[in-house]
This record gives structure tokens, C-alpha cells and sequence, in this order.
């Protein structure tokens, strides 16, 4: 069974504003006024722009396995 991405978070306590995960995106999905909300269904699967250019690494990846949701690791 194949693990895929089925969405990213941005997590409100770290996102800083900058805004620097709207103009990087190619498709759009980030809207530009704040909160930032995301559409998904424009989201590409494998592309990871967002989440490497945001600086306070406020934008997070959750995966799926089959219909199963996969929670993130805790430290």
C-alpha cells in the first residue's frame, strides 16, 4: 500500500505572515490575504516549494495509507 500526501497545515502559531508560500506556488493554492487559507485541489502532489521556502516552518505535509490518515511523530 502506497503512502501519498493528502494535504498540508499551516499551523497559525508559527506562521509569521511573510507570506513567502503565495507568490512561490505555481498553481496558486495558497490564497494571498490572510489567513492564507489553502485549496487543495490545486496543490501538486510532489512539489514541495511551500514547505521549503517557508521560514518559520509553519507549513506541514500529512500523508495517508490507504484510507488511513498518518499522525506525525512525536519528540
Amino acid at each position: 500500500m502506497m503512502i501519498i500526501r493528502d494535504h498540508l497545515i499551516r499551523h497559525p502559531d508559527r506562521c509569521t505572515h511573510q507570506a513567502i508560500c503565495v507568490p512561490i506556488c505555481p498553481t496558486g493554492a495558497w490564497l494571498s490575504t490572510p489567513p492564507f487559507k489553502f485549496d487543495s485541489s490545486r496543490c501538486l502532489e510532489s512539489c514541495r516549494l511551500c514547505l521549503d521556502a517557508c521560514p518559520s516552518q509553519a507549513i506541514f505535509a500529512v500523508f495517508k495509507k490507504g484510507e488511513k490518515l498518518l499522525e506525525p511523530q512525536k519528540k
